[in-house]
């Protein structure tokens, strides 16, 4: 699992991070038992503050997302992982509603959002298929 962040968003950087990991993990990108990358050495890779990944990683323990196994790391949930179909469905929920936001002061209508939203599916639909082909 590859995490970037971008000092320009105005968001956070840890909250760029949490969202990163639960957005991987409700994607399948990782998977239930699979080792987080260490804080010392993404910290280096981000080239942030140590403590900004330790708190990006306390919030997602929090959360119930990961836990922190003493001497061996940081883990993606396997039991009990508020990722479930409803989760997915919540995280999903406000990915649209942001872009709602984002059409209604663009003044973009409601049916040419929806034209939008159906080319893109098939432009990915195309792009699954290429890629499996």
């Amino acid at each position: 699992m590859q995490l970037h962040v971008d000092f320009k968003s105005g968001t956070p950087v840890y909250l760029q991070l949490v969202d990163q990991v639960r957005n991987a993990a409700a994607s399948g990108g990782l998977r239930a038992g699979e080792p987080l990358p260490g804080i010392r050495p993404l910290a280096e890779e981000l080239r942030v503050n140590r403590n900004t990944v330790a708190k990006a990683y306390a919030e997602l323990e929090n959360q119930g997302v990961i836990e922190n196994i003493q001497g061996k790391g940081c883990f993606l949930k396997e039991v009990g992982s508020p990722l479930t179909k409803s989760a997915r469905n919540d995280l999903l929920i406000q990915e649209i509603d942001r872009a709602i936001v984002a059409a209604h002061h663009l003044q973009i209508r409601d049916a040419d959002l929806l034209a939008l939203v159906k080319k893109r599916l098939d432009a990915f639909e195309k792009k699954n298929q290429a890629a499996n082909e």
